[in-house]
């Protein structure tokens, strides 16, 4: 950490407040510690998620099949962006940012204490909990960092770079603790310490909570009077119909887990259609707001389709891992989970270099010139790691593979991920704050359920990923001749 002198008037600052965070404004810090445990919580449960769907009884695993297992893991990892949205509304309408990161680190704790019971049953309530806690807390705690800065201002881009170095920094550990425990003693006792990372979450919001003032404390558009009565009687019918589509799904024999996870996926990507019609129908929107939404559906496109490769390494690459890579060194074979911490390992270095860098280029570098670089990075992994499943149909390969394969992945992250929270704080309607948020993380959710449906007819071979590779960098050429466009649709946003 350094101290410095905080700039005059800086979002988020008091005056006489002078101790800042890397440069950037004090409350950073909470926010940065908050995140990165409950990222520990997330990305250690997810490197051994797949892993414990797949293995035997016998060995404490469900033993599912790995098609249905991937389609599972890619319909978790969508609805868990997909609350986001939900989130983002109730903290806009109802309770405010703070308080819906603090409730939504709560039930995400409760939902990992759950898991870690020696049960199969455990598993999918527990799952639950967690989706529905990380929808309260991800996008508002977004909001909240970007409530630190100028809408415009070109820090906004590196202070949203040093935040996610707490994302990296608590998804590298993660799979280290969570992957032997895995192997060593049980699965339970992985998603154990997820729950006690949580925890820590909690307890540090609540601790360095004066730090952030007044930023998220009450909702920026509160839901009173008859459109509140209006808005609730519209969710209980919408939670009736959904009682009644699950018990006719029941009564007709169609509640199997790969059904109920098809419908999600699908469900996934109607909802952001649905909402972007909402948004555009909504007339208070301004005509420039409408123009900059029209430059964000581009954006969103490109996301989905970047998220819909690169999350596979939590499932796909993960297995493949477990089954092709020769993780022996001298007498040890460590755990398949540990390489799901290259990646993040690779963005804490990565991430203070990239933030200096768009400082640095400040406007000449548009945000769609990003998002198609990020792309083509994201294609040439797969098309190494059609390279690498052509090996292993011989022999174990190198783990050398599956870190080159992520390296390109992170610079491709790099250009897409915390540009695009940034992007997404800038191009928000006004009556979309928090909510814009949810629908950045639901393009994340597309992208990771419609991934989820691809992923069930990986076979480990090389064509699987060398379709996908060529495709991504084809979509990433195509980004790069409507740059020009999206930018005028930008109206002044860089």
């Amino acid at each position: 950490m350094s101290i410095t002198q905080t700039p005059s008037g800086a979002p988020g600052s008091a005056p006489g407040d002078e101790a800042t965070f890397f440069g950037h404004p004090r409350a950073l810090s909470t926010l940065f510690l908050t995140e990165m445990w409950e990222r520990f919580s997330f990305y250690g449960m997810k490197a051994i998620l797949v892993l414990f769907l797949t293995a035997s009884v016998a060995n404490g695993g469900l033993g599912m099949a790995e098609g249905s297992a991937n389609a599972l893991f890619g319909a978790y990892a969508g609805l868990v962006y997909l609350t986001a949205l939900p989130g983002g509304w109730i903290a806009d309408r109802l309770i405010g940012a703070r308080r819906s990161v603090l409730y939504g680190g709560i039930v995400i704790a409760l939902g990992h204490y759950v898991m870690a019971v020696p049960a199969d049953w455990s598993v999918f309530p527990g799952l639950i909990l967690i989706v529905l806690g990380t929808g309260l807390l991800k996008p508002n705690i977004s909001t909240m960092v970007g409530n630190l800065y100028e809408k415009d201002s070109v820090r906004r881009d590196a202070g949203f770079s040093v935040f996610y170095m707490g994302i990296n920094l608590g998804a590298f550990v993660a799979p280290l603790v969570t992957g032997w425990l895995a192997d060593h003693v049980s699965y339970h006792a992985g998603f154990a310490a997820a729950a006690i990372g949580m925890t820590f979450a909690v307890v540090q919001y609540v601790i360095g909570s004066k730090r952030l003032k007044e930023n998220g404390a009450a909702p920026t558009h509160p839901l009173v009077g008859a459109e509140r009565k209006r808005t609730f009687r519209s969710i209980w019918i919408g939670v009736g119909v959904a009682a009644v589509v699950i018990l006719i799904m029941a009564l007709l024999g169609w509640l199997s887990v790969n059904s109920v996870v098809d419908l999600l996926a699908w469900f996934t990507v109607a909802v952001a259609v649905v909402y972007f019609v909402r948004i555009f129908l909504d007339k208070r929107l301004t005509e420039v707001e409408r123009s900059r939404m029209k430059a964000y559906i581009w954006l969103f496109v490109f996301a989905a389709s970047f998220w819909l490769i690169y999350d596979q390494a939590g499932s796909v690459l993960n297995q493949f891992a477990d089954k092709n890579v020769d993780r022996t060194v001298g007498n040890f074979t460590f755990p398949a989970a540990w390489l799901q911490s290259v990646n993040p390992i690779l963005i804490i270095i990565g991430a203070p270099l990239a933030g200096a860098l768009w400082v640095k280029l400040g406007h000449r570098v548009s945000t769609p010139w990003k998002f198609a670089v990020g792309l083509i990075f994201n294609g040439l992994s797969f098309m190494l790691m059609a390279a690498a499943a052509q090996a292993a149909v011989s022999h174990l390969v190198s783990p050398l593979w599956l870190i080159a394969v992520y390296a390109l992945q992170v610079a491709g992250e790099l250009a897409i991920s915390p540009v695009g929270l940034s992007m997404t704080t800038k191009l928000a309607p006004a009556w979309y704050a928090s909510q814009m948020l949810g629908l950045w993380f639901v393009s994340t959710a597309v992208g990771d359920a419609i991934g989820g449906q691809v992923a069930k007819f990986s076979d480990g071979g090389p064509s699987y990923f060398l379709i996908l590779g060529v495709a991504s960098v084809l979509l990433g050429l195509g980004a790069f001749g409507f740059t020009r466009h999206i930018k005028a649709l930008m109206r002044g946003i860089h």
